[in-house]
């Protein structure tokens, strides 16, 4: 799934000559490094355009299918990338995550809350998420697919706008006025998402009162999800954990049972992070 991205030329192809054309040097050496680029391409394939087939791939490096598949199979060995539901194509991994927050508190919360996440994708057979704040988006760190999502929708990696899903406002109803301020200018993302600054205001007073949120065909059609805040010891928002799925498949009546489970998730992860039970 391809989630608001801009155009961007294509990455450029990377061939196996040395730059200056010196022969000195070792071939292994020189094979090594013309790997490590090719790895490198690849992320930076998955990480422009979501997703890409072994043939996009390829096509990119000018390189051969099997290549390619030997470089994926040996990076989803590291969790560096995924496979991205069952139509063989491929995403960036909860690896890679791990390793760009690589920081006690980061790695912390995914350790934390990925067995969490794991039973609340169970008990509801829905998607869940998890999301942190990153400047004025939201960024997507983890994913767990329950039974009724064979193929779900996987943000992991994405940068959404704050105000377009429910995980992007739960993170906004955390903020303090002064940084609330600097995100209500951004732009409507699709047909029924809160831009208005006093409607956003009211939204976000419902979300601390009620402790959730629910966004229903926002950022994209057919979606509902359903959100509710992770806390660290301090009581501060840290992330936003979310369960969706097919708005056909989450009524109103759904969303009320699905809830109460999100809320218990949410709050022991909280607690395991240090929070006392809420």
């Amino acid at each position: 799934m391809r989630v608001g991205r801009a155009a961007t030329p294509a990455l450029p192809r990377h061939g196996t000559a040395h730059p200056g054309g010196e022969s000195g040097v070792v071939n292994d050496v020189g094979t090594g490094i013309q790997c490590v680029d090719r790895a490198l391409t690849i992320l930076e394939v998955l990480a422009r355009d979501g997703e890409a087939g072994v043939t996009e791939i390829a096509d990119e490096l000018g390189v051969n299918k099997s290549t390619v598949w030997r470089m994926l199979t040996t990076l989803r060995q590291h969790r560096i990338v995924d496979r991205s539901g069952d139509r063989g194509r491929y995403c960036l991994g909860v690896g890679l995550l791990r390793l760009a927050s690589a920081t006690t508190a980061g790695l912390e919360l995914l350790q934390e809350a990925q067995p969490v996440c794991r039973q609340l994708a169970a008990d509801t057979g829905e998607t869940v998420h998890l999301a942190v704040l990153s400047e004025s988006s939201a960024f997507y760190l983890d994913r767990m697919a329950g039974s009724a999502a064979p193929q779900p929708h996987n943000w992991v990696g994405l940068h959404v706008p704050l105000h377009s899903t429910g995980d992007g406002r739960v993170l906004l109803a955390g903020l303090e006025d002064g940084k609330l301020a600097e995100v209500l200018g951004i732009l409507r993302r699709a047909p029924l998402t809160i831009v208005e600054e006093a409607e956003l205001h009211e939204e976000l007073e419902r979300i601390r009162v009620l402790g959730h949120a629910v966004a229903v065909d926002e950022f994209e059609g057919d979606l509902t999800a359903v959100a509710a805040p992770v806390r660290n010891a301090q009581g501060d928002v840290i992330a936003s954990m979310s369960v969706s799925g097919p708005t056909v498949r989450l009524p109103e009546e759904r969303v009320e049972q699905i809830v109460p489970l999100l809320l218990t998730a949410a709050a022991e992860v909280s607690h395991r992070l240090g929070r006392g039970r809420l």
